[in-house]
């Protein structure tokens, strides 16, 4: 009997239904392709075979081709669109900050409250809206349709820069670099807390929440969810919180927000996950108020995706994106600089 480790535990940036097969020990060999067709529920062999084709299947950690047969106990990784839930999407004149664009794709700045795409409760106002009224030939991936342009996503509330992709070849060769997790992603998050190292490594597995399917939780025992690997360095601290970057391995639903969390540092003002009240500092009330008119500045939790890089999809050459962080995260941070020089 076959094992499906991970069956539909979508990856935050990569719009893919992941797929991790550990093959039967007794099992004969057979071409790869019909082994995912019969083994995957509503999937056609030229489903598999583009799949196989674009490098989103792999073996042992090394991509195939499609007369590979498989082998026992082989480890079989494969992603393919994630089908969202409605394909009609509404252009709307939507301002967009636009840090570059060229012929092959454009690098969107978002702001922290504007959701990636249409979903349940928010089918307007979303950045695929947006890209919808501003670009009307943006392409689709294969069985993703209705999120036109879209490689990866980043959280409602948090701001910062995501890739778009302005052409088919485009799009696959992003989307191959999520999946290959060869794509540079720098965040910067203000935590709770003085961390305790300098820098360090987070490698937990994440999963949904058995309690609460909207949550991220660390599953520290490897006994549930997928692989996740935080790499962070403290930037700036600041007594009672830390400034710190993050850079992502790999690209789980509310990584780095599910991972402070389980390390004792949750994000600044993260209402799902904790950071959304004193948590370290006195119990005096000037104190609080300080911190409740810090929230006021940044209602949201903490976090900026700072930089994109990659390979130029087709000047193959690394390429690096930076933003500024955004006015809330900019003057949270100044208010807290100005407190611990005071008190």
């Amino acid at each position: 009997m076959q094992e499906d480790i991970s069956k539909n535990e979508h990856e935050d940036d990569g719009l893919f239904e992941h797929h991790q097969i550990k093959v039967d020990p007794k099992q004969e060999l057979l071409r790869i392709d019909k082994f995912l067709m019969d083994r995957l529920p509503n999937v056609t062999r030229n489903k598999v075979q583009k799949a196989i084709k674009d490098g989103f299947v792999q073996v042992n950690g090394e991509t195939i081709k499609s007369n590979y047969k498989i082998h026992p106990n082989d480890n079989i990784r494969i992603a393919l669109p994630e089908p969202p839930r409605d394909t009609e999407v509404k252009p709307e004149n939507i301002p967009l900050d636009i840090v570059y664009e060229d012929s092959d794709f454009l690098i969107v700045n978002k702001e922290a409250g504007m959701v990636v795409h249409p979903a349940h409760q928010n089918w307007d106002g979303t950045l695929v809206n947006a890209l919808a009224y501003h670009f009307q030939q943006l392409p689709e991936m294969e069985g993703n349709e209705g999120r036109p342009g879209l490689v990866h996503r980043i959280d409602k509330d948090t701001s910062g820069l995501l890739v778009i992709a302005k052409t088919e070849k485009s799009m696959t060769h992003l989307a191959r670099q999520f999946f290959d997790h060869s794509i540079e992603r720098t965040y910067y998050a203000l935590v709770w807390g003085d961390m305790e190292d300098d820098e360090g490594t987070i490698d937990v597995n994440l999963g949904r929440s058995f309690k609460d399917r909207r949550i991220t939780d660390a599953f520290p025992d490897g006994d549930f969810g997928r692989t996740a690997i935080t790499h962070y360095k403290v930037l700036e601290r600041l007594r009672y919180v830390t400034l710190i970057q993050c850079n992502l391995e790999t690209g789980r639903t509310h990584q780095i927000r599910a991972h402070l969390k389980y390390i004792g540092h949750p994000l600044f003002n993260d209402a799902t996950y904790g950071g959304d009240r004193i948590l370290k500092g006195t119990q005096f009330s000037k104190y609080k108020s300080f911190v409740d008119n810090c929230f006021k500045i940044i209602p949201r939790q903490a976090l900026h995706a700072k930089s994109l890089g990659f390979i130029h999809p087709f000047q193959n050459k690394a390429v690096q994106f930076d933003s500024e962080l955004p006015v809330d995260f900019k003057e949270v941070l100044e208010k807290w600089r100005h407190y611990i020089q005071f008190h």
